[in-house]
């Protein structure tokens, strides 16, 4: 066990001897649960998104991305054989012995693309000469993370639509369920259940839009074949000056990677400002899912509405009593995570120099994929929490009777008046009845009385026979049942109609592993 003693400068520590600490001496472990996880990949995300972004498919996609080039330069008379086309082709999924091949090369010269160059011209040798031809590595580099982007994107919108669907279903089913109102975290004028929802659904529309422009300006945006500083000089001496062949191929290569259009003019990277825009809507995604997450968990505090429970979970460790809401709390957490990414991507476009700085590479490695994987463990909380809310009627109501007294009061006042009484007197009469209850609930811990002093006293005797109708909770919702009908057909249902038919091919998307 290795030991120093420590300087007496080091306050509070001089002359006590420096012990390494276990970590230290087991850091050479290698196990399997030897080495840190992600939690986004061990606990909370789809396997279609951890995919997209695997080194499997982060290099396969190089090699795609190389094959399109060769077969692209190959179509504009380049000699490039028919034979080296076809080993690509057979190649192009890079095998498990082949990352241990670019590891050692990588290693040797420091350089990630040059590593996949020459592992993919050991599995297709005909094609090594020709491979990269022209290129910079951003040609696979940044090409490979659009295609991510822009496939990651694919698969965050229809789990997004299906949230919508289902909340739209649970806005309906409680469109004129009565509940209370908040403002100030006070009791306030009564909603509806269902009216509550459309809140969330309306935010979550936004967020669709963002991501389907995200999405259409993303598949515009292709960097293309340009060169080492987007001069496109290279592919021009290629070509022998011809600068329609050059347009063609950066055109070609484009369409084959099945993008709508490249960016015209481009340094040796795309622009950093396109990773800002699409993770600005993220983010803002985020910030949606941690707002929901909040709102869910303040009702199951008041136990109002709480979120799925299922026949085994334990809610806590120590009061087994417990239905802690941790889905909507590890959606706040993981929205929240998901909101502060945007702050890294404006800083990394923001420091980028000239034709291009190499500092935007590391914080985009985890960046990117992280966004995508937060966005998507969201999503699968959210379709979980939306396909099971329970909702609690006699709580409500209870909570309803306990407030609702003193909201009804003000069509006392007017039913009084209108029966020619005076309003101020009236509102005297109130204020003191509106007290006493107020004592009996806040000091004794008794329900609410209001109504019931409001019956045994004589100067209300003409409206005592409209006083339930003038307490009744429905007429305090206003168009709440019409606002959700509204929301949903003419928001909702446009909104979802591209995404109908895979709608109806998805499985549970809400299911989650921890």
């Amino acid at each position: 066990m290795s030991s120093y003693t420590l300087h007496n400068g080091d306050e509070g520590l001089a002359g006590l001897p420096y012990v390494a600490p276990t970590v230290l001496q087991n850091a050479a472990a290698d196990g399997k649960y030897d080495t840190y996880q992600n939690p986004l990949n061990s606990r909370y995300c789809s396997p279609e998104m951890k995919f997209i972004f695997s080194p499997r498919n982060r290099f396969t996609t190089w090699r795609k991305l190389w094959l399109f080039l060769a077969e692209s330069e190959k179509a504009l008379g380049l000699d490039i054989s028919d034979e080296a086309v076809a080993q690509m082709k057979a190649n192009l999924v890079i095998k498990d012995e082949e990352f241990d091949v670019a590891a050692v090369e990588e290693k040797r010269r420091r350089h990630d693309v040059m590593a996949h160059v020459h592992t993919f011209g050991l599995a297709a040798p005909k094609a090594a000469g020709v491979l990269h031809w022209g290129a910079t590595s951003c040609y696979v580099t940044d090409n490979a993370d659009l295609i991510f982007l822009r496939d990651a994107l694919d698969v965050l919108l229809p789990k997004l639509a299906a949230v919508i669907q289902r909340l739209s279903a649970f806005a309906l089913q409680y469109k004129d369920l009565p509940c209370l109102g908040y403002t100030h975290g006070q009791a306030a004028q009564l909603v509806t259940v269902g009216k509550r929802a459309t809140i969330w659904i309306a935010d979550l529309l936004d967020d669709l839009h963002n991501l389907e422009h995200a999405r259409a300006r993303l598949v515009g945006k292709f960097r293309g074949v340009k060169g080492t500083t987007g001069t496109q000089a290279s592919f021009l001496a290629i070509f022998k000056g011809d600068h329609a062949k050059v347009r063609e191929l950066d055109r070609l290569v484009t369409e084959a990677a099945g993008f709508a259009g490249a960016s015209r003019t481009t340094t040796q990277t795309y622009s950093r400002k396109i990773d800002v825009d699409v993770i600005h809507a993220l983010a803002s995604f985020g910030c949606t899912a941690e707002r929901i997450g909040g709102d869910i968990r303040h009702l199951a505090m008041f136990k109002e509405l709480e979120e799925p429970f299922e026949k085994d979970q334990i809610g806590s460790s120590a009061m087994a009593y417990k239905r802690n809401p941790m889905r909507s709390e590890r959606m706040c957490s993981l929205g929240r995570t998901l909101a502060n990414m945007s702050g890294a991507a404006e800083q990394t476009y923001k420091s980028q120099w000239l034709e291009r700085s190499l500092d935007d590479s590391a914080i985009r490695r985890i960046t990117l994929p992280e966004s995508f994987l937060c966005a998507d463990a969201c999503l699968i909380l959210l379709n979980n929490i939306s396909s099971g809310l329970v909702v609690n009627p006699a709580v409500i109501k209870q909570r309803i009777d306990l407030e609702l007294p003193f909201m009804a009061t003000e069509n006392v006042i007017m039913a009084m008046v209108e029966r020619g009484y005076s309003r101020q007197d009236t509102h005297e009469e109130i204020r003191v009845l509106s007290h006493q209850a107020g004592a009996v609930v806040k000091q004794q811990g008794k329900p609410n009385d209001l109504i019931e002093r409001i019956r045994n006293t004589p100067f209300f005797d003409p409206v005592l026979g409209d006083l339930e109708a003038l307490i009744e909770p429905k007429t305090f919702v206003g168009r709440c049942p019409e606002i959700v009908e509204e929301v949903v057909e003419f928001d909702v249902q446009p909104a979802l109609e591209r995404y109908r038919e895979v709608l109806g091919k998805m499985g549970d998307v809400g299911e989650l592993k921890v």
